[in-house]
C-alpha cells in the first residue's frame, strides 16, 4: 500500500531532511521507524522538498510504500509511537502506486520568522532575533521586486535552469514579530534564505529596494552570498496537484531549495 502524510518537525537538531550517513536527519528517523514496523526491511520515504540543517517544517508532505499487514489506523499509531518528539506525523492517506509528492507539488510556501525585539530565547528557537528597528515598508518594497518569473542565479547555487516563478513575496509585522512569506513553484539551493538576507539589508538601511532589483538582474552572487540563518525558516505549506507536472518542471524540483535548501 502506498501512503501519503503531512509531517511537522522542529529542525533544530537535524542535519536537514535528506538521509545522510552518520547524521541525524528527518528522513533517517522516518525510515528507521518504518523499518522497525517492516521486519527490518528498509522503507524509502519520498518528500515534497529537502530542508537544510536547522530548518523547520509545518507542512512537509511525504509518501512511502508499506508491505506489512497493519491496517492504516494501526500503522499510523505504531509510527507515532516510534517517532522522536521533534517529528509529528499527520493522518495517513492512501494514494496510487508510484505517487511522489515532489512531482505532485504545484506550490511551496515558506515563512521566515524574525523577532524584532529584546532577547526572547524561546521565540528565537524558531525565529531570527534582530535588535535594531527594521523598516518593514522598505522590506516590502524590496519583496515586490522579486515577484514573478526571473533568473534567480543571484540568490541561488549554480543550476542549469535557474529560472523560477514566485507567486507571492510578502513582509508582515505583528507587534515585534516580522514574517516574510515566499510562495513559488520551486526554489534554488538556499534561495529563500538569501532573499530574506537581501530584504533584511533593506530593513536595516544597508540597501535600497532598487539595489535588490539590480542584484537580481546582474545574476552574480547578490550581496556576497549573504544568507539568513536557518532557524527562522519553515516549510509552511505544500500545495498538491492531482496531475503530474511536465518533465521539465520535475527536473526543476530535483534541486528545489528545501525549506531549504530554501
Amino acid at each position: 500500500m502506498r501512503y501519503r502524510a503531512r509531517v511537522e518537525y522542529d529542525g533544530t537538531d537535524f542535519h536537514g531532511f535528506q538521509l545522510q550517513p552518520g547524521r541525524r536527519t528527518v528522513q533517517g528517523e522516518l525510515e528507521r521507524a518504518l523499518t522497525q514496523i517492516s521486519a527490518g526491511r528498509r522503507v524509502r520515504v519520498d518528500a515534497a522538498g529537502r530542508t537544510d540543517a536547522g530548518v523547520h517544517a509545518r507542512g512537509q508532505v511525504i509518501a512511502f510504500t508499506y508491505a506489512g499487514r497493519l491496517a492504516p489506523d494501526e500503522l499510523e499509531r505504531s509510527l507515532a509511537s516510534l517517532l522522536p518528539r521533534d517529528i509529528g506525523l499527520g493522518p495517513l492517506r492512501r494514494v496510487a502506486a508510484g505517487y511522489n509528492p515532489r512531482h505532485r507539488a504545484s506550490q511551496r510556501e515558506y515563512r521566515y520568522a524574525i523577532w524584532n525585539g529584546p532577547p526572547r530565547p524561546l521565540r528565537e528557537r524558531y525565529a531570527l532575533g534582530v535588535r535594531e528597528p527594521l523598516d518593514v515598508t522598505a522590506m516590502a518594497a524590496a519583496a515586490r521586486e522579486l515577484v514573478g518569473r526571473h533568473d534567480f542565479s543571484a540568490f541561488g547555487g549554480r543550476h542549469g535552469q535557474p529560472v523560477r516563478r514566485l507567486e507571492r513575496v510578502e513582509v508582515r509585522r505583528s507587534g515585534r514579530q516580522v514574517t516574510i512569506v515566499v510562495v513559488g513553484d520551486a526554489f534554488l539551493r538556499h534561495m529563500v534564505r538569501r532573499l530574506v538576507a537581501a530584504m533584511l539589508r533593506t530593513g536595516r538601511g544597508q540597501a535600497d529596494p532598487s539595489d535588490v532589483a539590480e542584484a537580481l538582474n546582474r545574476r552574480e552572487p547578490a550581496f556576497e552570498g549573504d544568507t539568513a540563518p536557518a532557524q527562522g525558516l519553515c516549510l509552511w505549506r505544500v500545495s498538491l496537484s492531482r496531475r503530474l507536472k511536465e518533465d521539465r518542471n520535475r527536473e526543476n524540483d530535483e534541486h528545489e531549495q528545501d525549506i531549504q535548501p530554501a
